[in-house]
């Protein structure tokens, strides 16, 4: 058995208006602040060091785990 269900375009296309004018003043009021993120001079990157010589281990490890995991779950 099924329902008929009557679309009322009128209150449905006079809320889709509104909703997309509000989004729409949304998005603009967001593009007119122009932030920057300036993080690259924040403090807490004053003392981070790079990856050493060593981190080509920290991939080894990563792909041995994933095959690990592989090989347990397929055998």
């Amino acid at each position: 058995m099924g329902v008929i269900v009557n679309k009322q375009n009128d209150q449905n296309d006079e809320l889709s208006k509104r909703i997309n004018a509000d989004l729409r003043e949304r998005a603009q009021v967001s593009a007119e602040k122009n932030d920057v993120d300036l993080s690259e001079d924040a403090e807490y990157l004053k003392d981070l060091k790079k990856t050493s010589k060593f981190g080509w281990i920290w991939i080894v490890l990563i792909v041995l785990a994933v095959l690990s995991l592989l090989s347990i779950i397929l055998i």
